[in-house]
């Protein structure tokens, strides 16, 4: 299943190019466009890039959900029904594919930054660290984008389910300190899940302060991905018992 769901993304490139892209021109934007008009400390170049690393697995989290639930209305769950396997194979394989193809994307948009200006100051140790929460972060959203593919009826639906876990990023810490938004919206960004993973982030690439944002990053991706997996496994079993 894992190798099924890699042949799919080789042979759909430019859901990878758009995926790539999309984050890119954001930066893009962000750096030539706002970044002149943005109170940071150091270069902004260096302030954006975790939230738009974050940003890029959240696009990625949307073609996942695409694929689930295309499998889901072709019909070829019940072609697997008919072979031996098991059922939770099927979603493994896509929360697998997701992972390994959201790293590699990641690492194409880190390798972009670098040659705009990003200038990371850590060690190959924290650079692991940082690695390690991003890949538990877009386990997490993998889970939860598998169970909105399974919620929506049309592979459409899907797409337009996974907005939300796009739309995160744009109220936390990734382009602007919370501090500089009002009150109702300051609150909401320092207590939803994404600034603790950013801040973590941010903190191993460029030596910022982190806090309690490593242990806050790691319950809440470890707590999305627990439910997202119970809710896709619920929601597989349903579906697929007649």
């Amino acid at each position: 299943m894992l190798r099924r769901s890699l042949r799919h993304t080789l042979r759909s490139p430019e859901t990878m190019i758009t995926t790539i892209a999309l984050p890119i021109v954001i930066l893009l934007m962000f750096v030539y466009v706002f970044g002149g008009a943005m109170n940071v400390d150091g270069a902004y170049i260096d302030y954006v890039v975790p939230g738009i690393i974050l940003l890029c697995a959240g696009f990625g989290a949307g073609s996942t959900a695409v694929s689930v639930a295309t499998d889901m209305s072709n019909g070829i769950i019940d072609r697997f029904r008919t072979l031996a396997i098991s059922r939770a194979s099927v979603l493994t394989g896509h929360v697998a594919g997701s992972v390994i193809r959201n790293l590699v994307m990641t690492g194409l948009v880190i390798c972009v930054a670098v040659l705009l200006g990003f200038r990371p100051t850590t060690d190959p140790v924290r650079w692991l660290g940082a690695i390690a929460v991003l890949a538990l972060f877009i386990l997490a959203i993998s889970w939860l984008s598998v169970a909105l593919g399974l919620v929506a009826g049309t592979p459409e639906a899907a797409n337009g389910f996974t907005f939300v876990i796009m739309f995160l990023p744009y109220v936390s810490s990734a382009f602007v300190p919370p501090e500089s938004m009002p009150n109702a919206l300051h609150w909401f960004a320092e207590n939803q899940p994404v600034t603790p993973i950013i801040e973590t982030v941010r903190g191993l690439l460029m030596g910022t302060a982190i806090g309690n944002s490593a242990v806050l990053a790691v319950a809440w991706c470890v707590g999305i991905s627990v439910l997202g997996y119970l809710w896709a496994r619920a929601l597989f079993r349903k579906k697929t018992a007649r």
